[in-house]
């Protein structure tokens, strides 16, 4: 029996404004744009992962009006689960993310647990991390 990840939701306040984020700036492809009951949901995936996409949706997106509204609060506070990529060429994607004018939280160094990895915040606050698997 195999199992893997398929979704992964993200949190935003604004879905367009998030887009640009992640497929402007990481250079994640546009995958699918549903619309339902006033929301919508945007699926982004990598070249890299073909069955994988990550979910873009608002807080009140499918939920009930008390759970958009917590989360929404978790949303402003910036205390939602991070998200992390990993890339083969971690300078050359810090320096791109920079330059869509995204807010920096690290510059890329090196962690004594492994990785090289740099973040970001998101357009809504999300933090971003990306890292480059320490060379052998």
């Amino acid at each position: 029996m195999n199992i893997a990840l398929q979704y992964c939701h993200i949190t935003v306040n604004d879905v367009d404004e998030a887009l640009a984020f992640y497929r402007d700036a990481l250079g994640l492809e546009a995958r699918n744009d549903v619309a339902s009951g006033g929301f919508r949901w945007v699926t982004l995936g990598s070249a890299a992962q073909h069955d994988l996409e990550i979910v873009l949706s608002v807080p009140h997106a499918g939920r009930s009006q008390a759970d958009g509204d917590a989360l929404q609060e978790l949303l402003t506070k910036g205390v939602l689960p991070m998200t992390v990529f990993s890339t083969d060429d971690l300078d050359a994607t810090f320096e791109r993310v920079r330059a869509s004018g995204a807010e920096v939280l690290q510059e890329p160094i090196d962690q004594p647990w492994g990785p090289r990895d740099c973040a970001f915040r998101d357009p809504s606050g999300n933090m971003v991390r990306i890292q480059q698997k320490a060379k052998a």
